[in-house]
């Protein structure tokens, strides 16, 4: 081309859960039966969708008006809904305006960081997950900036490193975070969401919370919205349906914008994203109209807690077996539905294996984990041993050796074997070399 059409921004845009598949899928061909351990799809991994929520659904799905456009910023009826339930709780309160709705969190994400000055930076945490991390280092053209997240202090973040980064990075405008997080599962606790609004008020920053694991709380911590600590500081929100109905197909995410009138740039940025939607036209009309019937049933409470039991026996059986684990790092995770083991400093190296005992297979390995990071080549080759698929930390932007893995697999037994087959296979593959 007698012009580079490629943006300098489209080097940095990964999606490590879905890339591990490409070498799943060529292990699958060779004959090897893959657990797909790497991406939090609920349905995918057997729970079912309630039949109430279906019939909710069905019903909708008779109404013209939920095969038409919806308003741009998205139905009225469902935004005041949730301002209605934003505003009955403690913090900034919000009007249906300022709510604007996207076609899944993607989408908001991605929209979000395009709109934003290609000079403004937003730091995240690391691990990190790849669509915020991508999306950010895309439309900044470099490298995404991030804080530690500390997994010997419960995966919470390193706020002497925050405010260092904020410190020698003038650059940055903002915060992002995810509670609970993804891929750690932690629930950040109310003192360190006030450190960070204090950094963010220090700085003159806005916040950017990702809150889509939201309702996904089964440890001892509370979940604190961002907006209940927010204070006066500008900060939007990013909630949406797809992990808790369980719905990921529905595509329904949105923003809430908190702090709209306190400072003019902010708003001016808000309304980007308003105009932004504006040429697309709207989001999806079904499940914005589903979404205050489901939430308001009789029957969502009951479901919400059946969900965070199932997860709540996943983390304590996962925590039961990594518990004479010496080499690794487990932190149980009380949100969410990821754990991820972190292997201690040094414990991995290039000369361990695992028994691979057919030989097309064997050599696809030996091919593929030359010059990997150590967490690469020991997911590597778990896969090729084993079948389980999970990310490897190091492509979550990460200088950590470790592993994400899913608390989803609908039947316990199964997933009691994949816990103890991985751990058996970290047993091996660290002891390979001894």
């Amino acid at each position: 081309m007698r012009v580079d059409i490629v943006h300098p921004g489209a080097y940095n845009i990964t999606y490590e859960i879905r890339e591990i598949v490409a070498v799943a899928k060529k292990l699958e061909a060779l004959g090897v039966v893959v657990n797909w351990e790497n991406i939090g799809d609920p349905v995918a991994k057997g729970i079912s969708v309630p039949d109430w929520i279906k019939k909710i659904v069905q019903d909708l799905s008779q109404m013209d008006k939920s095969w038409g456009y919806s308003p741009t910023k998205g139905l009225l009826e469902t935004r005041e809904y949730l301002a209605e339930i934003r505003n009955g709780g403690v913090g900034v309160k919000i009007s249906p305006e300022d709510i604007l709705f996207f076609n899944g969190l993607g989408d908001a994400i991605q929209t979000s960081f395009m709109y934003l000055h290609p000079r403004a930076r937003v730091i995240g945490p690391s691990p990190a997950y790849p669509s915020h991390s991508s999306a950010e280092a895309a439309h900044a053209g470099g490298k995404h900036l991030t804080y530690k997240l500390l997994p010997n202090k419960g995966w919470l973040p390193d706020l002497h490193d925050l405010r260092q980064q904020l410190k020698y990075h003038p650059e940055i405008a903002g915060i992002l975070l995810i509670n609970p997080d993804n891929p750690t599962g932690t629930v950040y606790p109310p003192e360190v969401l006030e450190g960070m609004v204090s950094l963010a008020k220090e700085f003159n920053l806005f916040i950017m919370s990702d809150e889509i694991y939201g309702s996904i709380v089964y440890g001892k911590q509370k979940m604190i919205s961002l907006s209940e600590v927010l204070g006066d500081v500008p900060g939007l929100t990013f909630k949406g349906l797809s992990k808790e109905i369980p719905w990921p197909g529905s595509r329904c995410g949105w923003v809430e914008f908190y702090n709209l009138d306190k400072d003019e740039n902010f708003a001016r940025f808000a309304k980007a994203l308003v105009d932004a939607k504006q040429l697309e036209v709207c989001s999806t009309t079904l499940p914005q109209l589903a979404l205050p019937k489901i939430l308001s049933h009789s029957n969502y409470k009951k479901h919400l807690q059946a969900l965070n039991d199932r997860y709540a026996e996943r983390a304590d059986f996962l925590e039961k077996v990594f518990k004479d684990v010496e080499e690794v790092i487990f932190v149980k995770p009380q949100g969410a539905f990821y754990a991820t083991p972190v292997f201690k400093k040094g414990v991995l190296n290039h000369k361990q294996t695992l028994a691979l005992d057919n030989e097309k297979v064997r050599d696809y390995i030996n091919l593929i984990t030359t010059n990997v990071s150590p967490d690469r080549r020991f997911v590597y080759y778990l896969l090729a041993a084993t079948g389980i698929c999970v990310v490897p930390l190091s492509g979550l932007n990460s200088q950590l050796d470790g592993f994400r893995i899913t608390l989803l697999e609908n039947d316990f037994k199964k997933f009691q074997q994949t816990a103890k087959a991985l751990v058996t296979a970290i047993k091996r593959y660290i002891q390979s070399t001894k």
